[in-house]
């Protein structure tokens, strides 16, 4: 048996492997209802039978006003559950296990009215300057990111991971290139950490499964914070009961960024032994020797796939056929795998 293909438990929930479906929008919702269809059913349910450890469905906003598009999959209303419940017992009639990242887009929201921010600060010159959130407006988002939890145990999940990178909301809270506030969210770390560790504590209030929070560990801009911030924010996590760092990064600001295959691992292997907390690598992982090499050397728990996903449904297989290792097959494929 390989790294890459032992069973990992977190809490009451063990994946058969260490490949995760990693969160990609599929811009694919009809009307911008946010409601599950047949692509989502297709795309999702067929990298279940491809034998994804974990599938994890994308940016799911809890609030329309945090849409990063009219056509995401949604989590706001509970008009949306019977539709990820169809999507997550789809999902495990195959063998995986399901996870759904809650988020919101704040000011990188494509939405008619006013988007929302720690400070009225626009993304780039051509974005929309947001509104700054009062504490009413903070305390009402912090809510429907509780409601969103609870949504997502009807549907099913069997673990929820917040989104806290790629400049969205909870990112813009936690970077001092966004979040210009003078209250008790902004300034020191501890204030700008005060919206995820309120978002995680209420969630928690109502969730006892496994938790995961994805991060932007480097901000790429001399002002922004660094893999060291992150660290702090880690260990911080790590007190509060998240389960597992899921390592990304970029995103607050327009950067140049030295994209090469696996540029983010070092990311995850410092967090996960500087912060002792759990990680998740993702970055251009693309082959089963390099997935094999993060988990086997303790630098990540658990390996998300992205894009190599979009092309392969099937990349566990074609992983294991690299490491030279038998993995379970299909019935319906057993004459061909």
């Amino acid at each position: 048996m390989t790294a890459l293909f032992s069973p990992y438990t977190i809490k009451d929930v063990t994946m058969k492997n260490r490949i995760v479906m990693s969160p990609m929008c599929m811009y694919s919702c009809d009307n911008e209802d946010g409601l599950v269809n047949d692509w989502h059913m297709v795309h999702y349910t067929s990298r279940a039978i491809g034998q994804a450890g974990l599938i994890m469905t994308e940016a799911t906003p809890v609030t329309r006003q945090g849409q990063i598009s009219p056509q995401d999959l949604a989590i706001w209303s509970d008009d949306h559950v019977a539709g990820l419940k169809q999507l997550t017992d789809s999902i495990k009639k195959y063998g995986s296990k399901t996870a759904i990242q809650l988020g919101h887009a704040g000011r990188k929201a494509i939405y008619d009215g006013d988007t929302l921010a720690p400070s009225a600060i626009p993304f780039d010159e051509n974005a929309k300057v947001p509104k700054e959130m009062t504490i009413e407006e903070i305390k009402e988002t912090i809510r429907a990111f509780k409601k969103g939890a609870i949504r997502a145990k009807e549907a099913s999940f069997d673990i929820i991971e917040l989104h806290g990178a790629h400049g969205y909301l909870i990112s813009q809270f936690l970077s001092p290139l966004s979040n210009k506030r003078v209250d008790e969210y902004g300034g020191s770390l501890e204030n700008r950490f005060r919206f995820l560790k309120e978002t995680i504590i209420e969630v928690q209030a109502v969730w006892s499964g496994p938790l995961f929070v994805r991060i932007s560990a480097d901000e790429y801009h001399e002002d922004g914070n660094s893999l060291s911030d992150m660290v702090t924010f880690s260990s911080w996590m790590r007190e509060l009961g998240v389960d597992l760092v899921d390592c990304s990064t970029g995103g607050i600001v327009r950067t140049p960024i030295d994209v090469y295959p696996g540029y983010q691992i070092r990311h995850a292997e410092t967090i996960k032994k500087e912060a002792a907390i759990s990680t998740g690598a993702v970055g251009l992982i693309t082959t089963g020797l390099q997935a094999e090499e993060i988990i086997k050397n303790d630098r990540a728990d658990l390996v998300f796939i992205g894009r190599a996903f979009l092309r392969d449904p099937f990349w566990p297989r074609t992983a294991a056929k690299e490491l030279d290792v038998e993995i379970e097959t299909p019935r319906q494929y057993k004459r061909s795998w």
